[in-house]
């Protein structure tokens, strides 16, 4: 028990790190938090036009996932490194250096299942590829590839990661809730509009 508190610990703290906010900040663009939606993920810092500040927050966000699974799987085993994922998630989500409001999670989901399973990571992100194309809606990509990642975790994998997926695909559903309203109305932004201020 011991050690599964300390992977939540690990999880979070490393899942806390705001790559977007820090990015932004240390480029002198401003904070990420003032632009766009006010999100600190990669797609709001793409809306500062700098493509390399959003690819590394993409890197980081999904690497910090990633490396939290790897860290806790090498003290700790299997076990430890879900949940140290999962606490990434819930640090991304909710960092405490940001008065626990921070991004959406799917880089940081994306991280996490191709650390622990990467043959799941890779379904999670053919399918988010295959939606995106597709229909053009990031948040409708990113839900589909969450609705789906259990019944991917549950055929390849085991009730550890299935769980895990379960609970961050639930998640990442509240975290999208106002894209899901937008989507309902027909209102939400496709790929490659100009989003309004105030949407993510």
């Amino acid at each position: 028990m011991t050690q599964y508190a300390l992977a939540l610990i690990l999880g979070y703290l490393l899942g806390s790190i705001p790559f977007g906010v820090l990015a932004t900040q240390l480029a002198g663009v401003g904070d990420v938090r003032s632009i766009g939606s006010g999100n600190i993920g990669a797609t709001n810092v793409l809306r500062t036009g700098r493509k390399d500040l959003a690819a590394l927050t993409l890197i980081g966000d999904a690497g910090k996932g990633a490396a939290a699974v790897g860290i806790a799987y090498w003290l700790w085993g299997y076990e430890a490194a879900t949940l140290a994922g999962v606490a990434a998630f819930f640090g991304h989500v909710f960092p405490v250096w940001l008065g626990f409001k921070g991004g959406k999670g799917v880089a940081t989901y994306i991280g996490i299942l191709l650390a622990l399973n990467w043959l799941v990571g890779l379904i999670f992100c053919a399918v988010w590829l295959l939606i995106a194309a597709v229909r053009r809606y990031s948040s409708l990509a990113a839900l589909t590839a969450a609705a789906t990642a259990p019944m991917f975790a549950y055929a390849f994998s085991g009730e550890w990661l299935t769980v895990a997926t379960f609970v961050l695909s639930v998640t990442l559903f509240i975290t999208h809730r106002t894209n899901i309203a937008r989507l309902l109305k027909g209102t939400e932004s496709r790929i490659g509009d100009k989003k309004p201020a105030g949407q993510g």
